[in-house]
């Protein structure tokens, strides 16, 4: 299992399979972002493109085997450490393929580092539209605090101990996997106590789920001058509204959707063939 170490000490698990030209993989699930996580997408892109591709798949912090020290999330932090794992492996230009979650890290990544991200493929982008609010994103959270307030943060080790898994245990907290592998990071979060640690997790869900519409990590303007090529493929849910795709593809001077019923089971071949041919098409010579 590779690994590379942070300057905060985080260590970001990554993952390559194949060769050729670098695709970046950022994992669907929120906080819990980590390969596996690829399994249950309908496309798993390291099965479908490790043939044309040299894939690199990652742990994001805090999620899988990524550990990291109890902090406020942040985007530029996360970005920092996927262009770490490109630099660790020597690649300097890479197209990117996100899920869910992975499409909000796409978008900062892009706007923090253009030069190196050479087209993208987003799968089903988190958004805020008139079919949701950010309650939705906001949900997992609650019992994540309504445990600490209640029941102390001995409740919160106990959960992180029994399954780590944030988004299917949400008692564990999202600093889970830390609070499962480490003895000292237990002893810190006892040390923090229970007001400290809620203070701690709702700035964490503020900086995952900024209440920034339509995309969390970059405002309107910014995707209407994104000159990164973009294949959009919409999701159907509140998590992933249609119309935010949609918005992305209307805006985004290269972007370009296919239908909500790319994935349906008449139509996964195609897809999947659609989005080799696009990223084919956007590989440098």
């Amino acid at each position: 299992m590779p690994t590379i170490t942070r300057p905060d000490g985080a260590t970001i698990r990554y993952e390559e399979y194949g060769s050729g030209y670098p695709l970046l993989l950022i994992a669907p699930g929120g906080v819990s972002s980590q390969v596996e996580f690829w399994q249950r997408s309908i496309i798993h892109p390291i099965e479908r493109f490790a043939g044309d591709f040299r894939v690199i798949a990652m742990d994001q912090r805090h999620a899988g085997r990524s550990l990291a020290p109890m902090r406020p999330f942040s985007y530029d932090t996360c970005n920092a450490d996927q262009l770490a794992v490109l630099d660790h492996l020597g690649i300097e230009r890479a197209h990117v393929m996100g899920g869910c979650i992975g499409c909000a890290y796409i978008w900062r990544l892009i706007s923090n580092a253009p030069g190196r991200i050479t087209a993208a493929v987003a799968q089903d982008p988190v958004g805020l539209d008139e079919s949701n609010d950010i309650e939705v994103f906001y949900r997992m959270f609650h019992e994540t605090m309504r445990v600490a307030r209640a029941e102390g943060v001995e409740a919160v080790i106990r959960a992180a101990q029994e399954n780590p898994l944030f988004v299917m245990n949400n008692a564990a907290g999202p600093f889970a996997p830390l609070l499962n592998a480490s003895a000292e990071a237990r002893a810190e979060l006892l040390q923090m106590g229970r007001e400290r640690y809620i203070a701690l997790i709702v700035e964490f869900r503020d900086g995952i789920w900024p209440p920034n519409p339509p995309y969390f990590t970059v405002t309107e303007e910014w995707m209407r001058r994104m000159q990164t090529p973009v294949l959009v493929l919409p999701g159907r849910d509140q998590f992933h509204p249609t119309g935010v795709a949609q918005k992305i593809c209307r805006e985004a001077p290269n972007a370009r959707c296919l239908a909500p019923e790319c994935r349906e089971p008449e139509n996964l071949e195609a897809t999947v063939e659609e989005i080799r041919a696009f990223l084919r098409e956007h590989t440098p010579a």
